[in-house]
């Protein structure tokens, strides 16, 4: 009876301490390049990521026939850079194969799950799980416990965040969460924005904004966090247009910006209510992710940064224009800058900044003593010895190709280059529906 007994709590401690509990900072949920870019995103924020897939390794890609991408594969940001980098790299032989720059990009999409899955493997703290089903899903204080089955064994994964990269929004159903509220069209929310394009086709009211023009589009942060849950995020569900591979590019970039937003409320140990806005796209500007769909910054710039950030302020806005039948989302670096459009962003930004213009009385194109009166006023820097220092570094620290002349209208890109370094508008808290809070 006693051995029978022993038997017995054997059995049943075994049963108990069989389950294993997985902690991780970040769970993606998917099997889609939205999951696996949000995924590759979160662990190069040094965040520990745990990759779930119902099936095996991107099975939607498993084809050999060749297909061709032409939307939005000219703005190489962040990952789709990286991708479509490898791709023209494993194609360059081919013969006939274009990979110039503005060529449409040719790929079998069996060799692109391969070059996903080569990053995968290399990607630090980022654990794959295929083939792998989840049971149930319930709040863990701020984070979330997933019930999984392996092997035909539940065990359970701890998640600080979750990433809903299925197709439908599985996570958000089964959670009983709700879906963003459909983005009104304000005019600041591209302050916001964490995934951007030069096309977006067949896309419903929601994305159609007055800035940027149409057809180039972006996706603010509050397009992509799930309502009434905490520390819930949204990937392929939230895309404007269905998640084909045609629209692969605009995957990859939703995949990337919610990486970024999980991995900053596991990092910082807080939720979706204290996103700070400019600290994820300044992540995301980390990895040469663009905010806004700019076809003349290339991440290879070395302010490439600086010019993204004035840009998303709004003190500097890009213009479209037509180049034979394509239209393009143009910063124009080498274009002088108008007062009139600065002074409303400043003014916004700057308490003082009314006082200045009012005293200073700029013209219409504002030239480089403008600028640096300004910094002065702003920063309280002695004005005699800032202009000196930067007749010194004009040419040497900043590269420029003017040369110095205190008087020349000052062009784009060398307003956003001393702007964004000595006046830092890119550093004010911006909430989620792009107001600047002083």
């Amino acid at each position: 009876m006693v051995k029978k007994l022993l038997v017995l709590i054997l059995i049943i401690y075994s049963s108990f301490t069989y389950a294993e509990t997985i902690k991780t900072d970040v769970l993606v949920i998917g099997n889609g390049v939205g999951a696996v870019s949000a995924a590759i995103q979160s662990s190069r924020s040094k965040l520990k990521t745990i990759l779930l897939c119902k099936g095996d390794w991107l099975e939607n890609m498993q084809v050999k026939s060749m297909i061709t991408i032409a939307a939005n594969r000219n703005i190489p940001s962040g990952i789709w850079g990286e991708f479509r980098k490898h791709i023209r790299l494993l194609y360059k032989g081919t013969p006939g194969y274009d990979t110039a720059y503005n060529a449409p990009l040719k790929f079998e999409p069996f060799a692109g799950a391969g070059i996903f899955k080569k990053i995968a493997d290399t990607t630090q703290r980022l654990t794959l799980k295929l083939n792998t089903s989840y049971t149930t899903i319930k709040k863990d204080g701020t984070g979330w416990q997933v019930s999984i089955t392996e092997n035909g064994t539940t065990n359970y994964i701890k998640a600080k965040t979750i990433v809903d990269a299925t197709e439908a929004g599985d996570i958000i159903t089964l959670v009983g969460a709700q879906f963003p509220s459909q983005v009104v069209n304000n005019e600041n929310l591209y302050r916001t924005s964490i995934v951007t394009g030069d096309v977006l086709e067949q896309a419903d009211d929601r994305f159609k904004t007055s800035y940027p023009p149409t057809p180039a589009y972006y996706l603010p942060v509050c397009a992509l966090i799930a309502r009434d849950a905490d520390n819930l995020f949204i990937a392929d569900k939230a895309l404007p247009v269905a998640p084909t591979l045609q629209n692969l590019p605009l995957q990859i970039a939703v995949g990337q910006g919610v990486g970024t937003m999980a991995a900053f409320c596991a990092f910082f140990k807080t939720t979706q209510k204290n996103l700070r806005v400019r600290m994820v796209q300044g992540e995301l500007l980390d990895f040469k992710g663009y905010i806004l769909p700019f076809d003349d910054v290339n991440p290879t710039d070395r302010y490439f940064r600086a010019l993204q950030q004035i840009a998303a302020t709004g003190l500097l806005k890009g213009v479209q224009k037509k180049d034979g039948n394509n239209l393009q989302f143009l910063f124009m670096p080498d274009t002088m800058v108008n007062t009139a459009e600065i002074k409303p962003a400043l003014t916004e930004i700057y308490s003082r900044a009314f006082i200045w213009f009012n005293n200073t009385r700029p013209g219409d194109q504002f030239t480089l003593d403008n600028l640096l009166s300004f910094i002065c006023e702003i920063t309280l820097a002695d004005p005699q010895s800032f202009r000196v220092t930067m007749q010194k570094d004009w040419k040497t620290k900043y590269n420029f190709t003017s040369e110095f002349d205190i008087n020349h209208p000052i062009t784009r890109r060398e307003f956003a280059i001393l702007a964004n370094q000595f006046l830092n508008p890119f550093g004010r808290v911006v909430d989620l529906n792009g107001r600047m809070i002083n």
